[in-house]
């Protein structure tokens, strides 16, 4: 095969090139992952996505995700939600089984085109992080600058999230790879800058592990959803997030986190698709 078919989606500008191996597809190497990542030679992405044959039957379909810098990722919330809608039209059907290496997720499409995902649960115990050493994972101790002892969350990904006056002040560009490298993190993490708007709104930054400032992470706005739950920042259990890639004045744009009394997180977005191509692999 010569050539490889993709589509290209995004989840409010937080951008994907998706590949469907369940056919006779070549294999993604992180050399290959890095060429189509490249966004003046290649095509761009933040992740890129396979779609492959599940090997649990209760699953409907697997997905795998890389990195722009060609590591593969444990999980993409935006991605999945994206793809997951995809498949879901192909299927005819409104919900979808998923397999993934960090573990089973579920989608559903609601009334109005958007799509939810139960993310599974939070994960909050230090190991489970991982984190270097014993800590409270509410206020893991490391500080940098105007960071400090940010909420430590798993969602099948490390996230620190750091809540701060105001976001947008923030210098994420040098202070998100110094964290995402910090010693506190031996698989890496996820750095989030959120700010509390109102009781139920966030704003949220992300600098993503392999990846940069991204326009919005999934996984990254369930994070921060729920350290502002754990710390009391917001009411209830449900928060609307603000991300890089909403649309000012349009609630459907930004991304509903709601952490459910039995730990898991459901992720509600928008998706869209951008193109389709081919990629030459000579």
């Amino acid at each position: 095969m010569d050539t490889l078919p993709f589509v290209k989606m995004h989840g409010l500008g937080n951008d994907f090139v998706v590949v469907d191996a369940r056919a006779n597809t070549p294999a993604i190497t992180p050399d290959l992952a890095r060429a189509i990542a490249d966004r003046h030679r290649g095509v761009g992405f933040d992740q890129l996505i396979v779609i492959e044959t599940p090997a649990d039957k209760d699953a409907d379909v697997f997905f795998r995700f890389y990195n722009s810098d060609g590591s593969e990722a444990g999980a993409c919330g935006n991605g999945t939600r994206c793809v997951a809608d995809r498949v879901m039209a192909e299927r005819g059907a409104d919900q979808l089984a998923i397999q993934t290496i960090a573990g089973a997720l579920e989608a559903t499409r609601k009334a109005d085109g958007r799509v939810t995902v139960d993310m599974g649960p939070a994960r909050l115990d230090w190991r489970e992080i991982p984190l270097a050493e014993a800590c409270d994972t509410n206020a893991v101790p490391i500080e940098l600058g105007p960071l400090a002892k940010p909420v430590a969350t798993s969602m099948g990904n490390p996230h620190a999230t750091f809540f701060v006056p105001n976001a947008e002040a923030i210098e994420l560009d040098k202070l998100g790879p110094q964290f995402e490298h910090h010693k506190m993190f031996p698989q890496r993490a996820n750095i989030g800058v959120a700010q509390i708007l109102s009781p139920e709104r966030l704003r949220l930054r992300v600098w993503e592990r392999g990846a940069g400032i991204t326009l919005a992470c999934g996984s990254g706005a369930c994070a921060a959803g729920v350290a502002a739950i754990r710390r009391q920042l917001v009411a209830g259990r449900k928060v609307s997030i603000v991300v890089d890639g909403s649309i000012p004045n349009d609630p459907k744009s930004e991304i509903e986190i709601e952490w459910l009394r039995d730990g898991h997180v459901l992720m509600t977005g928008p998706t869209a698709t951008s193109f389709s191509g081919i990629w030459p692999l000579r």
